[in-house]
């Protein structure tokens, strides 16, 4: 018993440390992995001495923290801001990821001296960006919605790619003609896997109505898993499919989705911590010492040419600007999914894996330092930096199964252009009714001449049949104002 006080109180000091990090690490204008990194290795071998080395449960646990990071990935992005970014987010997540495993092992080939299987296997390892780390820092940075829904893609989409070439790399068969169907197979039928399972999930939720407000976040949760267990199942990308579930389950209005996020992003965050700090307690600061010559070598390698040139190619039928490329190629931080792949080839008794494990570790700390506190600058010089952005209207629903109907709250944000509309030009559809506004702290009935502000609360009460109508014209209201109609403005 006293060892299990030991272990949770330790556990929760942990967790408690990490937490007040992160307000840390948003003044520096860091990723808070820095901070969860050095909390590992202070509590390690070298630190208070704790002493785990196992590499099979890490990686283990590793890919368990990126289900659930993926799964918050998922459910927390919006269509609406990836959609005009959707295939070149594609490109980068494939075309690019081929182009810098290309260049990155041919570069370490020739400076590491390193056989070729070895040097494409250390490029495949360091060729995915990290969501975690890219949005912590994008949140100071305020590009456009275009720029910042690329490397939302990119980060979201990319790992199922790099994981299936670390896996085939690192494996002791033979590369055949064959391989490259393989691959596109993994990805096509995970991506499909998680597209259906997110429809059957979303469908389900929407029409049952569960006894407590909480268990719908855990019903969303264990779908996104769910996809993930399918997908390996089936030999398919579980990591897509889950990212993939993840996605339609957020976009498609599920009851009480506000306090699904809210709870799939506390999930995250505890994955996130968990993960990082489990890394930062793996590894060897002597070994790190080692690896520190290999892992400047590799970083400069991925900075310099790597990154941008598979940017470049990948962008090319896009017609991006180059500042704006310049950017991109300079925001493709790495996190802890590196760190994660490296120890598969260390699984796998592969020459060289520990050296590989050591320089990874040190390539994105020393990337995080640099890209991560020069990107806002970065962003500044190249004009692309748009000071904050005006954020997505949030409507939570819950449903009211006995009545066939559901109730929609809304809140009118900052820089909404619900502010100042009519009821009358809210033009809601038949079926749909304002019953209730909570203007400070005071609430009151509504009608056609009552005038929306900035801080209003909405209580809609609308039948099943109009609801999706209901939440698309109020998204579209928020866009454009009440002509949003006249301007092309769907909500979607």
């Amino acid at each position: 018993m006293a060892e299990l006080a030991f272990v949770l109180g330790m556990s929760a000091a942990v967790l408690l440390v990490a937490v007040l990090a992160v307000r840390v690490s948003v003044r520096l204008g860091l990723p808070s992995l820095l901070l969860y990194l050095g909390i590992g290795l202070v509590l390690g071998e070298s630190g208070v001495g704790i002493r785990f080395d196992d590499a099979a449960l890490t990686q283990s646990l590793g890919i368990a923290a990126l289900v659930l990071i993926l799964t918050e990935g998922g459910l927390t992005t919006r269509w609406s801001t990836v959609k005009p970014a959707l295939w070149p987010g594609i490109s980068l997540s494939t075309v690019a990821v081929v182009v810098s495993i290309a260049v990155t092992g041919a570069a370490l080939h020739l400076l590491l001296s390193l056989d070729w299987r070895t040097a494409l296997l250390w490029g495949a390892v360091l060729s995915s960006t990290d969501a975690a780390a890219v949005f912590s820092v994008l949140r100071a940075v305020g590009v456009s919605r275009t720029l910042a829904g690329v490397l939302e893609l990119e980060s979201g989409l990319n790992d199922a790619p790099v994981f299936i070439a670390v896996v085939l790399l690192a494996g002791h068969g033979e590369l055949t003609w064959t391989t490259p169907l393989v691959v596109a197979y993994e990805l096509v039928a995970g991506a499909a896997i998680g597209g259906v399972l997110g429809w059957l999930g979303s469908l389900a939720l929407r029409r049952a109505a569960l006894p407590a407000t909480g268990l719908y976040p855990l019903a969303a949760v264990a779908m996104c898993v769910l996809a993930f267990a399918t997908g390996g199942l089936a030999d398919a990308s579980g990591l897509l499919a889950t990212y993939v579930c993840g996605l339609v389950l957020g976009n498609t209005h599920l009851p009480h989705r506000a306090d699904t996020l809210s709870f799939a992003e506390g999930l995250g965050w505890l994955a996130q911590i968990g993960l990082f700090v489990l890394l930062g307690l793996y590894a060897s600061p002597p070994n790190l010492l080692a690896a520190l010559l290999p892992g400047l070598v590799a970083g400069a390698v991925l900075v310099l040419l790597a990154r941008p040139v598979s940017v470049l190619i990948a962008l090319l039928p896009f017609r991006f600007p180059l500042r704006a490329q310049a950017f991109l190629s300079w925001s493709g931080l790495r996190g802890a999914v590196p760190i994660v792949l490296a120890l598969i080839p260390l699984t796998q008794d592969r020459p060289g894996a520990r050296e590989l494990v050591g320089a990874v570790f040190v390539l994105v700390v020393v990337l995080t330092v640099i890209q991560g506190g020069t990107l806002p600058h970065l962003a500044k010089a190249l004009g692309l930096s748009k000071g904050v952005q005006p954020t997505e209207i949030e409507i939570d629903s819950a449903p009211l199964d006995a009545l066939d109907a559901g109730l929609l709250q809304v809140r009118v944000r900052p820089g909404s252009k619900l502010h100042g509309v009519y009821l009358n030009e809210l033009r809601l559809p038949a079926g749909a009714t304002i019953s209730l506004v909570v203007r400070d702290n005071a609430g009151f009935t509504p009608d056609d001449r009552t005038r929306l502000r900035e801080g209003d609360q909405l209580l809609i009460v609308t039948t099943e049949s109009v609801r999706d109508a209901t939440e698309r014209r109020i998204r579209a209201v928020d866009r454009a104002g009440k002509y949003a109609r006249w301007k092309g403005e769907a909500g979607g």
